[in-house]
């Protein structure tokens, strides 16, 4: 008589991201205002510019000696302080200026969930579906889970700088089907990168996109989800 498993659906899996698609940092202006004061937020959009805020995208003007360290800024803790501090540096602001700058980016209080956050990781949670965090990071996002209260609501934490490996690299992604005892056929990857994060496809997972604008339809997670919450 046959296994009654092998009439059991395959066990299936969420990856998320975690920076524009869990959670998203607050605009440069409050970053530069509760970090270094009100009359200094006319200079925000020029430490965006060059890379000083976290959550910077690629600075537009990157001095020669941080060029390595920025490329490997998700690899260590001092990586990522190096770079940025680097970078608010090279853009003026003082040595202690930037560490508070930097200080206040990686704070549990420059970070909010998006609309659906919340309730789509409890449904998961509900339903039975392992959840991981993949993502490409230079320090601790424990605390802000902590702060929101879904740090109970992930099986397991696949972050770039304690494994050595980024995305768009397949193993972190393998390393997160992995820990969850999941097949990557069975996992789907929710990300806002196509690049790093839609780099889950080689392994075989599934990939779903959504905004990272901070105003994107609250619904977003709900909709990227649905497949795996409506089987």
């Amino acid at each position: 008589m046959p296994s009654s498993d092998a009439h059991r659906p395959a066990r299936q899996a969420v990856l998320f991201d975690f920076s524009g698609t869990l959670f998203h940092i607050e605009r440069a202006e409050a970053a530069v205002r509760a970090a270094l004061g009100a009359e200094l937020t006319g200079h925000a959009p020029e430490l965006e510019r060059l890379g000083a805020i976290n959550g910077s995208g690629q600075p537009a003007d990157l001095p020669e000696h941080l060029v390595q360290v920025w490329t490997d800024r998700d690899l260590s803790v001092a990586a990522h302080r190096a770079a940025y501090s680097g970078s608010a540096r090279h853009a003026g602001l003082t040595d202690r200026q930037a560490r508070l700058l930097y200080e206040r980016g990686v704070s549990p209080a420059a970070w909010a969930p998006y609309p659906d956050t919340v309730q789509v990781l409890r449904r998961l949670r509900a339903a039975g579906v392992p959840t991981a965090v993949v993502s490409n990071i230079g320090w601790d996002p424990r605390p802000v889970f902590a702060r929101w209260g879904v740090a109970e609501l992930f099986d397991t934490l696949v972050l770039s700088y304690e494994r050595g490996v980024i995305k768009p690299d397949p193993r972190i992604f393998e390393l997160a089907c992995q820990a969850l005892g999941v097949t990557p056929t069975d996992a789907l990857m929710v990300g806002d990168n196509p690049d790093a994060d839609g780099a889950a496809v080689a392994i075989g997972c599934r990939f779903v996109l959504v905004p990272s604008d901070a105003a994107r339809p609250p619904d977003s997670l709900l909709k990227a989800v649905d497949s795996i919450l409506s089987d």
